[in-house]
C-alpha cells in the first residue's frame, strides 16, 4: 500500500469555484517541485483539460458508476505509487448525485476540504461549513478554503465563524484574472484559452494556503488495472481530434492501447482525407461551434463515407453523432451540410436536452457512459439499443447502427468493458 498526501475538493453546490481552487493547488505544488496528480469525480471534460495544464500530467475520472469501485481503487493506487500529492475534484454538490463524492471519499477514506464560495456572506460560513461536516459524520472533514473573498479582513470574518473543530484552510481572493470563462458545456476548453497558464499561475500565487496543513492519506491496497486481452493487436484506429472533436477520456485512449491498437489522430476539420486505418472514432465536442467547416470539408465527407461503405467500424459520440446526419441545425438556425452519413439532423437549442449516467446493452455486451448536450436529433433510423440511467433519470440515449457505424448521443467510458469496446472497434 502505498501512501500520499490527498483530499477531495468539495463544495455545498455547483459554481462555488473547486475547479479554480483545485486548479490553483495543483499549480502551488507543481511549482514547489512536487509530483501532482489530479482526478475529477465524475463525467467530465473540460475541467480535466484545466487540471492537466495546472498540474502537467493527464486528469483521470473517478466514477463508482462508469468505472467502478475497483477501477478507481486501481486509478487512485497507481497515482499514489507515483506522486507526492493528489488532488480529487468533486463533482456539484457533496452529497449531490448518485453516487455522490461523499460515496467516493467514504469508499478509499479521502479527507474532504470544503470549497465555499464566501463573496455574499460573512459569519454565515460558519453554518455553512457546519452543516457539510456534520451532514454525514462517518466522512473525514478536513477544513475549508474560502472562495471569491474580498480582503483579508472578509477571510478573517469567515474563519472567525468556523466552529473550533473546523480549520479554514486557506482563502482566494475575488479577481476578473483568474476567472475561468465558460460556454453551454462548461468551462472552456484549455485549448482556447490562450492566457490559460498566466491564469493558472495568476491563481496559484493569489491563494493563500499552507501546504503542511494537507493531511497524509492512508492510501488504498494496490491493485493493478486488469489488462485486457489483445483483441485490437494489429489494428489501427483513428481518432478525431480538433476543437470540434474533443471530448475524450485518458481513460479510453488507454485501454484502446491496452487492447493492442495502435492510434493515429486526424481533424475532421482541416484534414482531407482519413489516415490509414481499420476503425474511426469520432468522440464529441463542439460541432455546432464548425459546422460551417464541416460543411465545406466535402473531401473529409467522402472519405468517412468511403471508410462507412467498406464495411469498417466508426464510433460516433455525441458531437461525433451530430457530424454525421445530413443536416446540423445551428443555434441561430443556420442549417449545415454534415458529413451525412446517418439519415436526418441534428438541432441544436438554448436549453439543455439531456443529461445523466447512461447504460446500455449493446449487441457486443453492456457499456456504461453519460449524456450531456444540447441539441436534439431527429431522424427515421430505428435504435438498435435504448440507455437506461441508474438513477431513474428520464435521460434514455437511443444507439443507432448502419452498417458498421454506431452512433449515440451516449459519450461510453471504455473501461467499463473493454472486451465490448474491441468487439466495436474490429475490422
Amino acid at each position: 500500500m502505498s501512501t500520499c498526501r490527498a483530499f477531495l475538493i468539495a463544495a455545498p453546490a455547483s459554481g462555488q469555484g473547486k475547479t479554480t481552487v483545485t486548479a490553483a493547488l495543483a499549480r502551488q505544488a507543481r511549482a514547489r517541485g512536487e509530483r501532482v496528480r489530479v482526478f475529477k469525480t465524475g463525467p467530465d471534460f473540460l475541467d480535466p483539460m484545466i487540471h492537466e495544464r495546472a498540474s502537467g500530467a493527464p486528469c483521470y475520472q473517478l466514477d463508482l458508476f462508469m468505472g467502478g469501485l475497483e477501477h478507481c481503487r486501481a486509478l487512485l493506487a497507481q497515482a499514489a505509487q507515483d506522486a507526492d500529492l493528489i488532488l480529487v475534484e468533486g463533482v456539484m454538490g457533496l452529497f449531490d448525485g448518485k453516487p455522490s463524492s461523499a460515496d467516493l471519499t467514504r469508499a478509499f477514506g479521502l479527507p474532504i476540504v470544503a470549497v465555499i464560495d464566501g463573496s455574499a456572506m460573512a459569519q454565515t460560513f460558519g453554518a455553512l461549513a457546519h452543516g457539510l461536516a456534520s451532514f454525514q459524520p462517518d466522512l473525514e472533514f478536513a477544513g475549508v478554503i474560502a472562495n471569491r473573498v474580498g480582503s483579508e479582513r472578509h477571510a478573517d470574518m469567515l474563519f472567525e465563524s468556523l466552529p473550533p473543530h473546523i480549520p479554514g484552510l486557506g482563502w482566494l481572493p475575488r479577481e476578473a484574472a483568474i476567472t475561468l470563462p465558460e460556454r453551454h458545456l462548461g468551462l472552456l476548453p484549455a485549448a482556447e484559452l490562450a492566457d490559460l497558464d498566466a491564469k493558472l499561475d495568476k491563481a496559484a500565487a493569489a491563494l493563500r494556503f499552507d501546504p503542511s496543513l494537507i493531511l497524509e492519506w492512508e492510501g488504498v491496497s494496490d491493485a493493478p488495472l486488469p489488462t485486457p486481452h489483445s483483441r485490437l493487436k494489429g489494428q489501427r484506429i483513428a481518432v478525431a481530434h480538433d476543437e470540434a472533436f474533443c471530448f475524450s477520456y485518458p481513460a479510453n485512449l488507454d485501454t484502446l492501447r491496452a487492447l493492442g491498437a495502435e492510434l493515429t489522430f486526424f481533424s475532421p476539420l482541416r484534414d482531407e482525407t482519413l489516415p490509414a486505418c481499420d476503425a474511426v472514432w469520432l468522440p464529441g465536442g463542439y460541432p455546432e461551434l464548425h459546422a460551417a467547416k464541416i460543411a465545406a470539408n466535402s473531401d473529409m465527407q467522402l472519405a468517412l463515407l468511403a471508410h462507412s461503405s467498406a464495411e469498417k467500424p466508426l464510433l460516433a459520440e455525441c458531437g461525433g453523432m451530430m457530424s454525421l446526419f445530413e443536416t446540423l441545425v445551428t443555434a441561430d438556425g443556420a442549417m449545415h451540410a454534415g458529413f451525412g452519413l446517418l439519415e436526418g439532423a441534428a438541432l441544436m437549442q438554448k436549453k439543455l436536452a439531456a443529461l445523466g449516467l447512461q447504460a446500455v446493452d449493446l449487441p457486443e455486451g453492456s457499456l456504461r457512459g453519460h449524456s450531456f448536450h444540447y441539441s436534439r436529433s431527429e431522424t427515421p433510423l430505428t435504435p438498435i439499443a435504448t440507455g437506461t440511467n441508474p438513477n431513474g433519470g428520464p435521460t434514455t440515449e437511443a444507439v443507432y447502427r448502419v452498417g458498421r457505424t454506431t452512433a449515440s448521443y451516449i459519450h461510453f467510458y471504455f473501461p467499463s468493458n473493454p472486451d465490448a469496446v474491441a468487439a466495436l472497434f474490429t475490422a
